[in-house]
C-alpha cells in the first residue's frame, strides 16, 4: 500500500516556536511538512528526514543533468548555433526511433 503524502502546514514563526515539539512529532510521523513564515513571508521549512533525503537525491539527480548540459556547451561552444541546432535534432530523431526499435530516418539507406 503507498505512502500518503503528508500535508504542508503554514504556521507563523512564533507559534512555531510555542508548538516546536508538536511540530517535530508531527513531520516525524509523517502528517504534516510545516512551512515557516514571518510577517507572512516563507522564510523556512520543516520537513522530516526522509524527505530531505529524496530532496537531496532530486537534487543530485538535477546537478547531474545541468553538468551534461555545461558538458554538451563546451563541446559546441565554437560551432554555429544553426549546426548544434540540427546535431541535437538529429540525435533526438534517432534516440526516439531507437525506442520505438526502428532505425533512424538518416541511418536508412
Amino acid at each position: 500500500m503507498p505512502e500518503h503524502e503528508p500535508s504542508t502546514q503554514t504556521i507563523n514563526a512564533s507559534q512555531a516556536r510555542q508548538e516546536f515539539s508538536q511540530l517535530l512529532n508531527r513531520v516525524f510521523r509523517r502528517e504534516t511538512r510545516v512551512v515557516v513564515e514571518k510577517h507572512g513571508i516563507p522564510v523556512a521549512a520543516i520537513i522530516s528526514a526522509r524527505d530531505l533525503e529524496r530532496f537531496a537525491e532530486l537534487e543530485a539527480e538535477r546537478q547531474a543533468r545541468f553538468h551534461v548540459l555545461d558538458q554538451i556547451h563546451a563541446r559546441n561552444r565554437d560551432k554555429d548555433p544553426d549546426e548544434v541546432a540540427r546535431d541535437v535534432a538529429e540525435e533526438i530523431d534517432a534516440m526516439r526511433a531507437e525506442r520505438r526499435g526502428r532505425p533512424s530516418p538518416d541511418s536508412e539507406g
